[in-house]
């Protein structure tokens, strides 16, 4: 989780308590512990477990499995820790002026570095054109997305049936889901567009096996090109995921994911007329109401 002012670095003493928190995998539990900590910054040096279990609304033993996800030994070693960075002397500090920001609004910031990171890596355009042409050529093209993921894989097939004539969404798991990637194959897919984000499901895993066994190529959209994934993959596409609220937030590997439809629009033929065609067929029977 990190903090950034309007030039992109951090300050503040919401930053300081994000950095803090940065590069941890925490649980919603955790992060409703973490949320709370920064919004009461000023005195977060000075509560106690039990107190600050009561303004998160958890037990205070979540407290002290939070400090040790941190890496300290227990609450009042993270305690001591806060104070030796003067968290709250900085937070009262900054209470009488306008530039502090809150926990939303850090969230969308970070979420904005994640696509200006997302466009740097696109200016080789090379790596979305390869994994573009695979993905197009593959029919039909099964596309996987497990529980956190499988938002981005239903909304990627929803657009990608529209130019692509033969879409498999795959975003449930169990005994089934080796069966359709199976089927998948036996009907002519080359390859499978994976979307996966944390927390990575063992399923996920288990049908990426299933589907490099069958001769499948793999290319990924993940949260990172380091993700357990990457050793199932033939090619990995990052973009980073925010972890400043509960639940993470996907903009970056959303976008991509549309890069990529788009990029593959280029490489199936008569991916224009469908386009045609569909909207004819939206505008006579009254569709949209625009």
């Amino acid at each position: 989780m990190t903090a950034l002012d309007e030039t992109g670095t951090t300050s503040g003493p919401s930053a300081r308590l994000l950095q803090l928190f940065e590069g941890h995998r925490l649980t919603p539990t955790q992060r409703r512990i973490a949320h709370s900590l920064v919004k009461h910054a000023a005195e977060a040096p000075f509560l106690s477990s039990v107190e600050v279990a009561e303004l998160a609304g958890v037990s205070q033993p979540s407290v002290t499995r939070f400090a040790v996800a941190l890496g300290y030994d227990g609450y009042p070693a993270l305690r001591k820790q806060l104070r030796e960075l003067g968290v709250g002397e900085a937070a009262d500090h900054e209470s009488h002026h306008d530039v502090v920001r809150n926990e939303h609004q850090q969230a969308v910031l970070a979420e904005i570095a994640h696509l200006r990171h997302l466009a740097e890596l696109l200016a080789d355009p090379a790596p979305i054109v390869r994994a573009a042409r695979v993905l197009a050529a593959s029919r039909p093209l099964p596309v996987l997305g497990l529980r956190a993921a499988s938002a981005q894989a239903r909304g990627f097939s929803y657009f990608a049936a529209k130019v692509h004539p033969d879409i498999r969404l795959l975003d449930e798991g169990g005994s089934m889901l080796a069966d359709r990637l199976e089927q998948a194959v036996s009907a002519g897919a080359s390859a499978l567009l994976c979307f996966a984000l944390p927390r990575y499901p063992r399923e996920l895993m288990d049908a990426l096996t299933v589907a490099r066994d069958c001769g499948l190529t793999v290319l990924t959209v993940a949260d990172s090109a380091f993700a357990p994934v990457a050793k199932l993959s033939d090619m990995m596409l990052p973009a980073a995921v925010g972890t400043g609220l509960v639940f993470d937030t996907a903009c970056a590997p959303m976008v991509l994911g549309r890069v990529l439809l788009q990029a593959m629009c280029d490489e199936i033929p008569g991916a224009e007329a469908r386009l045609e065609a569909i909207e004819q067929s939206a505008t006579a029977r009254q569709l949209f109401l625009d």
